[in-house]
């Protein structure tokens, strides 16, 4: 299963190429999708956006969505916004990676 590794801060200004990427890997067909929020710093509405299209485009195509070592605040908006009764996520903060395991590539 394909893995996005997102860090930084997904925004307007810079969700463009996450949403590239997630649209050519679900263009591929694959059987899921797991977008790693490990390094994530922050994200806008247009972030958010990103992650509610990959879930309409992988429902569409019958690819599952998955998101991993999603942090508190990132819980919180998904929460509040209603978007985590949209998807199904392996993992929260409290399942962190160490140190070791967190991807050096963001996207």
């Amino acid at each position: 299963m394909p893995v996005i590794h997102v860090g930084g801060d997904l925004a307007y200004t810079t969700a463009a190429p996450l949403r590239t990427e997630i649209d050519q890997i679900l263009g591929g067909g694959p059987a899921g999708l797991v977008l790693d929020f490990a390094e994530l710093e922050f994200i806008d509405s247009t972030g958010l956006s990103v992650i509610v299209h990959a879930w309409r485009e992988g429902q569409r195509a019958g690819i599952a969505l998955r998101l991993h070592a999603v942090p508190r605040f990132l819980a919180t908006i998904l929460d509040m916004t209603g978007v985590t009764g949209l998807l199904a996520r392996t993992a929260t903060e409290s399942d962190d990676l160490t140190e070791s395991d967190r991807p050096a590539a963001t996207a």
